[in-house]
């Protein structure tokens, strides 16, 4: 029986897709699973997009999710959605933050920002809709958006028994264990 799970994250530089695939990770691998992760960074330094793939279970080979093969994709922007569909597996479920970061052509005035982007995910897919950047702002600063999305990620995954306050206080700045708790939290009651 195959019990691997593949996760996608995908988002534009300095969004902290990377912290929160390394949270995730640290965290399966503390609770026994095999767990491999692969990160693509891109231009992700000049906002272009990132891509982390994790895949955890009881043996994990390799880290590469294949096309239609991702149980979960978390967007941190929503174009990335868009760019990454093709990698959800039928039945899938995909988080996403409603947030536009404008790529280089849209702000050269060469391009539009899609419209309607979750609407055409809500069609095809098992969409949970967040407004982590609000959220994170609520609670002080909006960079703990990604700590969010990692929070309604673990709520979409049914991950339980993680003490993910241990995790975040390992994982994140000093000074800042206590905001990203409370954004851990506020992702996952979501």
């Amino acid at each position: 029986m195959n019990d691997v799970k593949n996760i996608l994250l995908v988002g534009v530089g300095g969004q902290g897709t990377i912290l929160a695939s390394k949270l995730l990770s640290e965290a399966l691998v503390n609770a026994g699973y095999d767990v491999k992760m692969s990160e693509v960074h891109g231009m992700s330094q000049r906002g272009g997009n990132v891509s982390t793939q994790i895949r955890y279970g009881t043996k994990v080979y390799s880290p590469i999710v294949g096309v239609g093969e991702a149980d979960v994709i978390v967007a941190f922007e929503k174009m990335e959605a868009l760019r990454w569909i093709e990698y959800l597996k039928k039945g899938g479920k995909i988080v996403i933050n409603d947030f536009e970061i404008p790529s280089a052509p849209i702000l050269m005035g060469v391009a539009e920002y899609p419209q309607g982007i979750i609407e055409d995910l809500e069609s095809v897919a098992d969409v949970t809709v967040i407004k982590a950047a609000d959220i994170a702002g609520e609670l002080g600063n909006t960079k703990a958006m990604n700590v969010v999305l990692l929070g309604a990620l673990v709520k979409a995954l049914g991950i339980e028994g993680i003490d993910w306050d241990a995790v975040i206080a390992g994982g994140v700045k000093k000074g800042f264990e206590e905001l990203n708790t409370k954004a851990f939290k506020a992702g996952y009651a979501q």
